[in-house]
């Protein structure tokens, strides 16, 4: 490895994230309505990876806030809107979902973001699949 290379690693690591280990990712998400006669699969992007982290030993004498941890999560977002095919008249077919655009590592805001991660596989189909690529 070049010299270079280690010393942009060492400093990445000394002084906060590395770029690279915090950035949208493609993720498939399965939407469905009980109302419609499909589940409907999104190709998107999320925010994975990872963020160092500083643990502090004197947790008691610090803050609540001053505790949070760093995530990976949105720098900057847009939506887009699917439509669920199978849906009777009377049920709007529409569902909208976040795209990633940018990373950033941050604290996690629950305004639009799950921050704890679920040990049961919910992201899943009870109903025929359907592909969405946009």
């Amino acid at each position: 490895m070049s010299p270079f290379f280690v010393m942009s690693l060492l400093f990445g690591l000394i002084f906060g994230q590395t770029a690279s280990l915090c950035a949208p990712s493609e993720y498939t998400i399965h939407v469905e309505k009980r109302e419609c006669a499909y589940c409907l699969a999104i190709n998107t992007t999320i925010c994975a990876g990872f963020c160092m982290t500083r643990d502090s030993n004197g947790k008691k004498l610090l803050l609540r806030s001053a505790l949070s941890q760093n995530v990976c999560t949105y720098k900057e977002m847009l939506y887009r809107t699917a439509l669920i095919p199978g849906c009777p008249h009377h049920t709007s077919p529409y569902y909208s979902y976040p795209v990633a655009v940018s990373c950033k590592c941050g604290k996690c805001n629950t305004d639009y973001s799950d921050c704890v991660r679920d040990r049961v596989r919910t992201n899943y189909c009870t109903k025929p699949q359907k592909l969405c690529n946009l």
